[in-house]
């Protein structure tokens, strides 16, 4: 091999590269030591999909899907829900480009979803309140009120 083909290493550049390594370790050691703490004390990690999830369960919540067993009713927060929906078309659009394409198309299918549910709802509702008459109390399938169609919305279980 000629001189003029031999790879020439800077030594500085040689320490750089292991204190960026050095670095780099410390800082997956204090990740992995955050998650073992919060696993410690019963939280998921605090990433990505923890926070697309907290925000998916607000929508849900808001469009009826965890009803009250005890008193027999779905309470129904349309606004709640399209706010927290909103906030993750937010998300998704902020981070555009920054996320693994894993992240990114599950993102996406958990908004789409979310919106097509709240539309369906919406669009339910206005249908129900229309036959009855004008807005009315949301009741779960079931309940006494499901007895008396015209008394309010009666999702279906």
């Amino acid at each position: 091999m000629s001189e003029e083909h031999k790879l020439h290493i800077d030594s500085d550049w040689k320490a750089q590269a292991e204190a960026e390594r050095g670095r780099l370790a410390e800082a997956d050691a204090q990740r992995q030591a955050d998650k073992a703490e919060q696993a410690q004390e019963g939280f998921p990690p605090a990433d990505l999909r923890g926070l697309v999830g907290v925000l998916a369960t607000q929508a849900l919540a808001g469009l009826g899907m965890y009803g009250d067993p005890k008193a027999g009713r779905i309470v129904v927060d349309f606004a709640g829900a399209k706010f927290a929906i909103d906030l993750l078309g937010v998300l998704e659009q902020k981070t555009k480009g920054n996320l693994t394409e894993e992240e990114s198309k599950e993102l996406a299918e958990i908004a789409a979803e979310l919106r097509s549910r709240f539309v369906q709802l919406v669009q339910y509702a206005a249908a129900q309140s229309a036959q009855a008459g004008g807005a009315a109390p949301i009741a779960a399938a079931g309940s006494e009120s499901t007895k008396r169609p015209a008394s309010g919305l009666i999702i279906p279980g």
